[in-house]
């Protein structure tokens, strides 16, 4: 499988996890002994476990949620992926944004996910507005 087809694959199964709050889909799109970095300062988890593990604990803040994926970029076996996303916890807004990069395995499985975000209180819109297309939109709550 191409990068081109598994980071398409990988943003399907984000939103389908992401969407229902179910870590299933998203520790699916990872290989065993995959690198997951949730963020550039956090202990590094390790396999499908490890990025269930991450998201199950994610989504536990999360009452609701707005996301979009920016169509992404990619080179070789790597790829990066812009998010962005409104999320209420305990009637708090707030506004994610980050980028993902990943190497795939030959299979198209994820073998390395490194995220580097930021997050502010209330809802912002992306500066800017999305100069490239969307990828992929989902919503929870």
């Amino acid at each position: 499988m191409d990068a081109v087809e598994a980071v398409r694959d990988w943003i399907d199964g984000w939103v389908r996890g992401w969407s229902t709050h179910d870590p299933d889909p998203i520790a699916a799109l990872y290989t065993d002994d995959a690198l997951f970095v949730s963020h550039p300062f956090r202990t590094a988890l390790r396999g499908a476990a490890g990025a269930a593990e991450y998201v199950r604990s994610a989504f536990a803040e999360e009452d609701t949620v707005e996301f979009w994926f920016a169509e992404p970029v990619v080179a070789g076996d790597r790829a990066a992926v812009e998010y962005w996303a409104h999320f209420t916890t305990g009637g708090d807004e707030q506004t994610l944004s980050g980028i993902t990069a990943l190497v795939f395995a030959a299979d198209g499985k994820c073998r390395e996910h490194r995220d580097y975000w930021a997050i502010r209180d209330g809802r912002l819109e992306r500066a800017g507005g999305w100069t490239q297309p969307i990828a992929a939109h989902g919503r929870c709550g």
